[in-house]
């Protein structure tokens, strides 16, 4: 089954084309699924696959060691390595499976100013990729997560019970032809992304009774997207897996009112827990949380763009993930059991006639900029979402469901 996983990664995730190069960002700790991602890597005809390893363990000592200046300097080779890959465009697997609350006792300071240094200086790079290569976030069991959401079985048994709903939510089962079932979960998506695409609303409520209040406006150019999309060679690819989420970026700078979220933030190695952020004139002005209110606020003032949304996604609440009744403490996955929006970046690909833009006219046209994009959950079972068109209202979401 792990075989079958890491396939699916490879073939229907990245779409690795015969020669492409291959990177794979992991955890020291999954070294034995690592191994097994490059080895169907290659038999899919990758030219080279590389390791971009990381320890949890080795990042929190970093943080308690290093100097401030140390931490926010790029060394040369690293801008010379960006370059290369901005160069070489290689596929890339992102598999996550650290602690959601590992560097909560960390120095908060120290990693945000570190991590906006090291974004600022590689932006240029990672934007010439843009829409350019396949990337896939996907994940595989970490013990000290695995524990985090089965506190009460042995760490054994704990991983085993990860396993089992990582593999559930990508509809990898002993039986099935896991491919064919990801073309048909990609036609699903098509259809509902032009039902939306046709409404072309001018802007959408959300309201639900825990205080979401809030209105959004949406680019008139604004196009929704879900599942797989291309690459601007035309290579086909799924970006997250699972996914449940069909998504567009909205108009920078025009929404109002108060998201609560849903379900706990994991960033930057903190859980953020049981917050609301109120928008005044599409900025985040005020903000409070129960837990990690501090990185919250170092999110939400990272650069000009990040108090901004890049992101709007809806995800019913009977999608496979929401119905399993896990909380994963990771927003890969507890994104896609639940409506959610971002703050920061946007989405070039959300928006209409992308491929003859440069970054400078997708961003006067609406679209919002950052180094961050950090999706956060807001979707309740009472959750009701309107859209409007020339002043007609037209229900998307009834109490957490489409309204279709």
């Amino acid at each position: 089954m792990i075989r079958k996983y890491a396939k699916l990664l490879v073939k229907k995730g990245v779409n690795i084309q015969k020669g492409q190069q291959l990177t794979i960002f992991a955890d020291v700790e999954i070294a034995d699924f690592v191994a097994i991602l490059a080895e169907e890597g290659y038999r899919a005809g990758a030219g080279l696959v590389s390791v971009e390893w990381s320890s949890t363990p080795l990042s929190k000592l970093t943080y308690r060691h290093c100097s401030m200046k140390t931490l926010c300097e790029v060394p040369e080779w690293r801008v010379s390595k960006m370059k290369y890959v901005s160069e070489k465009l290689p596929a890339q697997i992102h598999v996550m499976s650290q602690d959601p609350n590992a560097l909560a006792s960390a120095n908060q300071e120290k990693i945000s100013r570190s991590n906006i240094a090291f974004a600022k200086v590689m932006k240029p790079y990672r934007d010439a990729m843009d829409n350019k290569h396949q990337w896939l976030v996907c994940a595989v069991p970490g013990k000290a997560w695995a524990k985090k959401m089965f506190p009460e079985d042995r760490t054994s048994v704990a991983v085993e019970k990860l396993w089992k709903a990582i593999l559930s939510t990508v509809l990898c089962d002993e039986d099935n032809d896991v491919l064919a079932a990801w073309d048909k979960k990609n036609e699903d998506f098509r259809e509902k992304c032009e039902w939306l695409n046709a409404q072309n609303f001018d802007y959408l409520h959300y309201v639900s009774k825990n205080g979401t209040d809030f209105k959004c406006e949406l680019m008139k150019e604004s196009v929704w997207c879900g599942g797989g999309e291309n690459t601007l060679s035309g290579v086909y690819f799924n970006p997250n897996m699972p996914t449940e989420e069909i998504f567009t970026s909205p108009m920078k700078g025009k929404c109002s009112g108060r998201l609560v979220s849903s379900m706990p933030l994991s960033a930057r190695g903190t859980l953020i827990e049981n917050f609301y952020i109120d928008f005044e004139d599409g900025k985040a002005v005020s903000w409070h949380a129960e837990k990690g209110e501090e990185t919250l606020g170092k999110l939400l003032t990272t650069d000009e763009g990040s108090c901004m949304l890049g992101e709007l996604a809806l995800v019913p609440k009977n999608s496979g993930i929401a119905e399993s009744g896990l909380l994963y403490y990771n927003t890969l996955f507890d994104e896609n059991a639940s409506c959610h929006v971002a703050i920061g970046a946007g989405f070039s690909g959300c928006i209409k006639g992308f491929e003859d833009k440069t970054l400078d006219e997708l961003k006067e046209m609406g679209m919002n900029d950052s180094v961050i994009h950090v999706d956060f959950m807001i979707g309740t079972d009472d959750l009701c979402i309107t859209g409007y068109k020339d002043g007609k209202a037209i229900p998307v979401f009834v109490n957490g469901k489409w309204a279709e």
